[in-house]
């Protein structure tokens, strides 16, 4: 593997939030081109972002909520 395509893996897992273990793992299974177990990691990384971001739109809910039953009250 050349040292641009590992720059370029690099820098894709680290924009997509993956910590420095998970990439070097990620690159050692490259290294024995153990492809299933890549996807697995990239798998669980993705589902991690998805509960965060279920997460964080709850909180943005409860906000919402809140400006809407203020504004309602202001109404009143």
């Amino acid at each position: 593997m050349s040292d641009e395509s590992i720059f370029k893996i690099k820098r894709n897992l680290s924009d997509a939030g993956c910590s420095d273990c998970l990439i070097e793992q990620f690159l050692e299974l490259e290294q024995t081109h153990q492809r299933n177990e890549q996807y697995r990691l990239l798998s669980l990384h993705r589902l991690s972002l998805l509960e965060n971001l279920h997460r964080d739109q709850y909180m943005i809910d409860c906000l919402d909520y809140m400006v809407y039953s203020m504004q309602k009250d202001d109404k009143k």
